[in-house]
């Protein structure tokens, strides 16, 4: 009887705690999120078998996956793309993966963040060991991986509590990576990193992920995230562009070669993320000498008046509203450059 009654108190104390929980962070804004995680690339890389001509995949760094949303790529186009780009990372691993494992032989537009994309190929680096670590997954995972995700993503959908929280080192947004940021007894860390929260969420399983309104309308809030910025910023090491030229390259030729279309984008940045960009990476000799080398379609935001004046409320990323007009704009251009085919049905 006592173990009957100690079990049905330690329930009550779970289901209050982890209430409580909930309501503290949905208080804060946050709602239930899906995890971006290796098993949720991994069912979108899996696309890519046999996958047809027709259909776009996009790749590249957080940009591409906060600017490029994905219903209205397809109301303009008629077809919805496949979401491979990752958060601070190279899109240069992806890319290879796509050249060496698989047949795909269709547009794959390649999104270029210039502190990203030309930052290194050195394997142990964090811009190229995060995708490659995706790309090793997708190659490794076991069919109980795939069941633990499935059975997991009820959960995610409907809890915030295991969505919020700051961002550790292998870029997980959770519970756990909360608990991480907790050091005891540890020494601080000469110019730390400062605190990085979570400002943008997954809304469907395809990958279409948004900035939270939070990071639009609460100014302190974006702040912290420009901190984040000008501390990546600072620390950074200097960009590697003749290797990673070498390496995309030698990557796109393959690719053009079995008559696949890249097609590169520059997304927009603003503040002082642009004016960084500007003085470490000027367009001319980054953007400007990699459209030269790889001889494909490009467009520069800065190269269109309804995008050049945009402004990212946190420096590098658009808000809802502009991501929607952007893509939608972007899908436009495209279509009249004849550089996409409009697969709507009539």
């Amino acid at each position: 009887m006592n173990l009957k009654k100690s079990l049905i108190v330690a329930l009550l104390l779970t289901v209050v705690a982890v209430t409580t929980l909930e309501l503290f962070w949905r208080s804060e804004g946050y709602e239930p999120n899906i995890d971006d995680n290796k098993a949720l690339w991994s069912v979108q890389r899996h696309r890519l078998t046999n996958l047809s001509p027709e259909n776009t995949v996009l790749i590249g760094s957080s940009r591409t996956l906060f600017d490029i949303q994905l219903d209205q790529w397809e109301n303009e186009t008629g077809k919805r793309p496949i979401q491979l780009a990752n958060v601070g990372s190279s899109p240069l691993p992806v890319f290879h993966d796509i050249v060496e494992n698989t047949d795909y032989a269709g547009t794959l537009i390649v999104g270029v963040t210039p502190g990203l994309f030309f930052s290194t190929t050195f394997p142990d680096a964090e811009p190229w060991a995060w995708p490659q670590s995706r790309v090793d997954y997708y190659k490794d995972r076991t069919y109980a991986q795939r069941f633990n995700h499935q059975l997991s993503l009820p959960l995610q959908q409907s809890f915030a509590l295991l969505s919020s929280g700051e961002q550790d080192l292998d870029g997980n947004i959770d519970l756990k990576a909360l608990l991480k940021t907790i050091k005891i007894g540890a020494r601080i860390p000469p110019n730390p990193m400062p605190p990085f929260y979570e400002f943008g969420q997954i809304t469907t399983l395809d990958r279409n992920l948004k900035m939270m309104e939070r990071t639009v309308t609460d100014t302190a809030f974006a702040n912290s995230i420009m901190n984040v910025w000008k501390h990546l910023g600072q620390s950074a090491p200097p960009p590697d562009k003749a290797a990673t030229m070498a390496f995309f390259l030698k990557d796109a030729e393959k690719f053009k070669a079995r008559g696949g279309k890249i097609i590169l984008i520059r997304c927009p940045s603003s503040g002082g993320v642009r004016a960084g960009e500007n003085f470490a990476l000027p367009k001319k000799d980054f953007w400007d000498d990699l459209v030269s080398q790889t001889k494909v379609k490009s467009y520069h935001f800065e190269d269109y008046e309804q995008f050049k004046h945009m402004q990212c409320p946190e420096w590098s990323h658009l808000s809802v509203k502009d991501a929607k007009l952007f893509t939608t704009e972007l899908a436009k251009i495209m279509l009249k450059d004849n550089t996409i085919t409009n697969l709507k049905t009539n």
